[in-house]
């Protein structure tokens, strides 16, 4: 029983270091958006005949992009701390793990003591026989 518990707290630790991982990948992948939209704000300009042919569309374009900037920092900032929350459930998993593990460590040093006295005990009867076999061989 306790074997398959920490089986199952293994398990379930491998599956929140996968999904931690998804997450900051996610997060860079946010990163690398916010780069890259920081980017064109800086480089975008005015062009005499292009789809931006004026200032004020040139500055609600550019609030636009800074708008969807300050949205992925707050997809960022929301992953960041659901992040945390897992590295905290990982180290509550793995310290669950550990107990186990120790527990299971202790039930098989057990069985060894037993086995160990069982053949102790069985080798002084043993001994006790022949000994109690040789005397009545000499009375």
């Amino acid at each position: 029983m306790i074997e398959k518990l920490y089986k199952l707290k293994k398990n379930q630790t491998d599956q929140k270091l996968i999904q931690k991982a998804t997450l900051e990948q996610e997060v860079d992948k946010i990163d690398s958006e916010v780069v890259f939209t920081q980017h064109k704000i800086d480089t975008a300009t005015v062009d005499r005949f292009g789809a931006i042919s004026d200032f004020l569309i040139l500055a609600m374009h550019k609030d636009t992009m800074r708008l969807h900037i300050q949205k992925l920092l707050n997809r960022k900032n929301s992953l960041v701390s659901q992040i945390v929350n897992l590295v905290n459930e990982i180290v509550e998993l793995q310290k669950e793990a550990e107990q186990f593990a120790y527990i299971l460590e202790e039930e098989k040093k057990e069985r060894m003591k037993k086995i160990l006295s069982a053949e102790e005990e069985e080798a002084s009867e043993y001994i006790q026989s022949k000994y109690i076999s040789k005397q009545k061989g000499f009375i």
